[in-house]
């Protein structure tokens, strides 16, 4: 049982082979999916995936990089959402200083109000962090988001930010990039931190892990993800992959 945490099935890229794509995925032992949107029409694809299919579940918020669009009806709108049954996070959300369509004051603005909402709805939150470590983990700190808890999306930073980042009630979420050659980093730390701890993701269609990088990201590939960290942790790729299920299942409230 593998258990995608991240997973962008409602891009463009999926728009022409979704039921193969969702059948791939089964046939790797793929049993949930959480399908995150991050602005208006992806929200609304998410919503629109949870209903034609079992396994997939929603996460609704708005990205960093589009901060500078979200209305103060956004964000009335995401929490509407946050009380359907299959909406299990917000987010995902957080500081990106790599691009720079949003002023970083605008994205910390609006980073906040979502770590609130989520408060106010008892959801987990999804974090997104490109270089904005420090500020990202000052606002959640300073917003008290230990009070939900969540995931660190995709995470390739220290130990040492891991750490800090669990004291707080956060789950650490690798994808693809742990297959990587030369990510010394991501696989330091998903060999040091406890299973109870970890995720797995595909954040796809990004980040294809080895040995298919390069190519659109599906979520059947998760179980790359899943045998890396195996390796790296030197347990078996079914303990992982039972471990990884188990605590998304945790984090998000789901019971099947």
């Amino acid at each position: 049982m593998l258990f995608d945490t991240h997973a962008h099935l409602n891009a463009i890229q999926y728009e022409e082979d979704i039921v193969e794509v969702i059948q791939r995925a089964k046939s790797e032992n793929v049993t949930h999916i959480v399908v995150v949107g991050f602005d208006k029409d992806t929200i609304k694809k998410a919503m629109e995936l949870t209903d034609q299919y079992d396994m997939i579940y929603a996460a609704v918020g708005w990205h960093p990089v589009d901060a500078i669009d979200m209305t103060d009806d956004d964000l009335k709108w995401i929490k509407e959402l946050a009380s359907h049954p299959k909406v299990v996070a917000i987010g995902e959300m957080g500081l990106d200083y790599y691009w720079d369509k949003s002023p970083k004051d605008i994205q910390k603005q609006v980073f906040r109000k979502q770590i609130q909402l989520a408060r106010e709805v008892q959801l987990p939150i999804i974090i997104h962090n490109r270089e904005a470590t420090e500020d990202v983990i000052k606002i959640l700190q300073e917003e008290n988001a230990s009070e939900v808890g969540g995931v660190m999306h995709c995470f390739t930073g220290s130990l040492e930010v891991a750490k800090q980042c669990m004291d707080m009630n956060f789950y650490i979420s690798f994808g693809g990039p742990v297959t990587f050659k030369n990510a010394k980093k991501p696989k330091e730390v998903a060999a040091e931190i406890p299973m109870d701890r970890i995720l797995i993701e595909t954040d796809c269609p990004y980040l294809t892990p080895h040995p298919f990088r390069g190519k659109r990201n599906e979520p059947s590939y998760v179980k790359y993800v899943a045998e890396q960290i195996a390796t790296l942790k030197e347990v078996s790729v079914e303990e992982i992959a039972r471990k990884t299920s188990d605590n998304a299942m945790r984090l998000f409230g789901i019971t099947r």
